[in-house]
């Protein structure tokens, strides 16, 4: 019975890590204003935010005032890789109309105004 129990909470457990959304995971940023940062996406409710989880400057890993804070706001699926929600820019204290598309471990990311006509892009980097 044990050995059923534990096989079976193995099971499930690998079927969980099989289906995680390919968006999950830890990104480096591009460099803005000369500095960059690794983000660790994860689900919020039913979709998915980003917080900032290190930092890094010229000098190296640096302990910024927004570590911890959500860059990544809501964003929602919407099928072939592509998701919808919100980007906060640190550098401005702004958050804009958020857009990502996948690529494998690539990640191009807009920040968008105007009902998303102006855009600004980084393309970030899957690193776990």
């Amino acid at each position: 019975m044990n050995r059923f129990f534990l096989t079976l909470v193995a099971s499930l457990g690998l079927a969980t890590m099989a289906s995680a959304d390919p968006i999950e995971g830890v990104w480096q940023t591009e460099v803005d204003d000369g500095a960059y940062a690794h983000v660790t996406i994860a689900p919020c409710g039913p979709n998915y935010c980003g917080v900032i989880s290190k930092t890094f400057n010229t000098g190296g890993e640096y302990q910024s005032p927004n570590l911890g804070r959500q860059i990544v706001r809501n964003m929602a699926a919407q099928g072939g890789g592509e998701y919808e929600g919100q980007v906060w820019r640190p550098s401005n204290d702004k958050v804009y109309l958020g857009k990502i598309a996948l690529n494998g471990n690539q990640m191009a990311l807009r920040g968008c105004v105007a009902g998303g006509l102006i855009c600004a892009r980084q393309n970030w980097v899957k690193i776990r």
